[in-house]
């Protein structure tokens, strides 16, 4: 809980109020405020708070829309509040990815353990979603340093343990990647052919 930091944006001044004061008794920082969609997106950007806490409906853009856009630029987690459980909201709420759907009044009993956990969820998925990248990229070099092994011992007539040697040296003697020495050996031998 130590100190992270939250935007809360409603168009009732006096809920944001209400909810500002829990936040902050509860130790969290409060560091902007917003009462329709587009100030929040504005506001998001150039604060990047560490959670979203917004209303479904807003003036101009509704709450569930700016929380989808948040998401899919991965700047933080949300929690929607809505005034009542509309048909579709559930739903909506699901499409725009978001951490938590609460009906208002919320109780403080209530929204604290929702910060918790949307939190922790979401550093959780960021760093799954860090592993997939690096995974996908090792795989990646994998391929190429196999394909740059194919060529060598194609055209120079080297066993598999050779051309492989052969690629790390030329890594450690040009202080390069194996992937880059890899694709320099693909990138010669296409322009061979």
């Amino acid at each position: 809980m130590a100190e992270n930091r939250i935007v809360v944006i409603d168009n009732d001044a006096a809920w944001r109020k209400n909810i500002k004061a829990i936040l902050t008794r509860s130790g969290y920082w409060v560091i902007g405020e917003a009462g329709d969609g587009l100030s929040a997106l504005k506001l998001i950007r150039s604060r990047q708070p560490d959670l979203l806490i917004i209303a479904a409906e807003l003036p101009g853009m509704d709450g569930l829309e700016v929380a989808r856009i948040v998401h899919e630029d991965k700047l933080a987690p949300v929690i929607v509040l809505a005034a009542a459980q509309t048909p579709g909201l559930l739903e909506k709420a699901k499409d725009a990815r978001v951490a938590a759907l609460l009906i208002k009044p919320v109780e403080e009993a209530s929204l604290l353990p929702a910060i918790e956990i949307s939190l922790a969820n979401y550093q959780e998925i960021i760093k799954l979603e860090k592993q997939i990248k690096e995974l996908q990229e090792a795989l990646e070099t994998r391929k190429l340093v196999e394909r740059a092994k194919g060529i060598l011992m194609e055209t120079l007539g080297l066993s598999e343990a050779e051309a492989f040697r052969r690629i790390q040296k030329q890594s450690m003697n040009k202080r390069l990647s194996m992937r880059q020495v890899a694709e320099a050996i693909i990138l010669a031998q296409s322009l061979k052919t």
